[in-house]
């Protein structure tokens, strides 16, 4: 359904005036340099020196990508030099959505362990969510032709040079300056860069059925959990062609949702189950406000008995919750009925048997 329009179409100016972020010299290589406190690179003094005026002048000319190519055939503008990482991302993406669709492949599910635990760094124990996923991994795996993928999102915090920047919330200057997949990084110029989204993006497209597993972290989600949401605010209704908007030209990208958006549903129609477990509160908000995102980009509910939310030793000591874990046989179990009723209904819509009342129905209201 088109986007609605603005009548008379009229293209309203880019609102400015916050702060100018922009460093100075001096300033720029004291937080270059910052990162290189261990004492091993001491004898590198000047080396690093000569690091620090290359990337001073990546800075200073603020070069996001500076690595580019002609898009080529099937992009608005073929002569348009695109950053050769967005390029790889979209062929990794249009490879996803191949085996996606392939009705001869096994059926694929993706496993999100979203809390930020891990044994691996301080907290120095394994989280309940990563036990969770792999009860249900147990069970998706048993079952034939099927396969398997986990997302440990703990490795944000554990794993060297692991990030997930945020989202800058281009969607909300014109949705035809979000991009899909998300163009905002890597921004070489700023340091931003070995984002993990343009590996995380294939792994959604690629899957029949998604299973989240996160905690509540202060009534919310996990941070991790909450950075890979936003990142994926390009999948429901971001634009594949960065050519079209000439990257990021907000005028454009402000004149094409006026003349009407076709809101490109990128994820639409995979199954979804949601595990929400907590120790005191906020575990119903927290898996009433995944099941809503999820429904709001045309996933699909899997059924009742995929989405859950409880609490794992309400209101005992934290140091004690793994053996609670071990002692609530009934949460482990029905954890098994979610990964269950996700495979059955991901092998009945595969089969065509899948009945989902309404939805074939046009949404009267678009974001």
């Amino acid at each position: 359904m088109p986007r609605r329009r603005s009548s008379p179409l009229s293209i309203p100016e880019a609102r400015k005036g916050t702060p100018d972020p922009t460093l100075d010299e001096a300033e720029f290589r004291k937080r270059f340099l910052h990162q290189f406190q261990d004492p091993a690179f001491e004898p590198l003094a000047g080396e690093l020196q000569r690091i620090a005026d290359a990337a001073w002048d990546a800075y200073s000319h603020h070069r996001k990508s500076p690595k580019t190519r002609k898009a080529g055939p099937g992009f608005a503008d073929p002569d348009y030099d695109l950053a050769v990482d967005w390029i790889a991302a979209r062929e990794a993406i249009d490879l996803a959505q191949k085996r996606q669709e392939d009705a001869g492949a096994p059926a694929r599910f993706l496993l999100v362990s979203a809390s930020s635990r891990s044994e691996h760094t301080c907290p120095g124990e394994m989280s309940k969510s990563y036990r969770l996923v792999e009860i249900a991994h147990q069970v998706l795996a048993s079952a034939e032709n099927t396969e398997v993928e986990v997302l440990e999102l703990s490795r944000l915090t554990s794993e060297y040079g692991r990030h997930i920047h945020p989202c800058k919330a281009c969607f909300s200057t014109a949705a035809a300056l979000c991009h899909w997949p998300c163009s905002c990084y890597p921004n070489y110029s700023l340091g931003q860069s070995q984002d993990w989204m343009n590996d995380i993006y294939p792994k959604w497209v690629a899957a029949h059925g998604v299973m989240i597993v996160t905690p509540v972290n202060w009534y919310q989600v996990s941070s991790p959990l909450k950075l890979m949401m936003d990142r994926l605010v390009c999948a429901d209704g971001g634009n594949p062609d960065p050519t079209s908007t000439q990257g990021k030209k907000t005028g454009i990208a402000k004149g094409l949702e006026l003349k009407g958006w076709d809101y490109p549903k990128h994820l639409e129609g995979r199954l979804f189950s949601v595990i929400v477990h907590g120790d005191t509160e906020g575990a119903g908000g927290v898996r009433h406000s995944l099941s809503d995102w999820l429904r709001a980009m045309d996933l699909v509910p899997a059924g009742g008995a995929a989405e859950l939310d409880r609490y794992i030793g309400y209101w005992k000591p934290y140091a004690t919750s793994h053996e609670e874990l071990d002692n609530d046989q009934a949460v482990q179990d029905e954890v098994r009925n979610a990964a269950w009723t996700l495979l059955e209904a991901v092998k009945a819509k595969r089969a065509g048997t899948l009945v989902t009342a309404g939805e074939n129905l046009k949404e009267p209201r678009q974001k």
